[in-house]
């Protein structure tokens, strides 16, 4: 039988990733992006931020498992759409592997794990010269329109189609 909703260890794992992926973008785009290398709380702010990077990745990973171990609802849409649907959602556990991926090969150019936590060192001047920087970059812009996609069409199934998708992705019985 097919249940209804999504396992329960996929629905925790999506609302808990939904805000640290939220989170690591902010701090990393508005936080550490504006602050110079100079700035001493800038370890402090790179620490946490790395930390959370691999938090998610670990945690992006288990979640990968138990979507692929377990059942899962029918697909909402047919055709067109559910190609779409799916393209997305593969495409966010791309980008947010591909983020804690290119954070951890910038970590490495750079020297950051002895710096950030070992208090080897000082940080490079700035990181522009690091080429995974720029992937870093540019995954982050794509993870970011996927996550606005994703917002978008959970918000037209539930405002515009009134469909109950949403509940799909709650706790309840199966």
């Amino acid at each position: 039988m097919t249940p209804r909703r999504y396992h329960p260890a996929l629905v925790a794992l999506h609302w808990l990733l939904a805000v640290l992926v939220v989170a690591a973008l902010v701090a990393g785009g508005v936080v550490l992006d504006d602050m110079p290398n100079s700035d001493p709380s800038k370890v402090a702010s790179l620490r946490a931020h790395m930390t959370l990077g691999v938090a998610i990745l670990v945690l992006m990973l288990v979640r990968l498992a138990v979507r692929v171990l377990t059942r899962r609802p029918a697909p909402a849409d047919k055709g067109p759409l559910a190609t779409v649907a799916t393209v997305t959602h593969w495409g966010l556990y791309a980008a947010t592997i591909g983020m804690a991926a290119s954070g951890m090969a910038l970590s490495a150019a750079a020297g950051l794990p002895g710096i950030v936590f070992g208090g080897e060192g000082a940080l490079p001047p700035d990181f522009d010269g690091f080429a995974a920087r720029a992937v870093h970059g540019v995954v982050a812009g794509i993870l970011m329109l996927l996550i606005l996609l994703h917002v978008a069409a959970a918000l037209w199934h539930q405002v515009v189609r009134r469909d109950g998708l949403m509940a799909r992705m709650w706790f309840g019985p199966r």
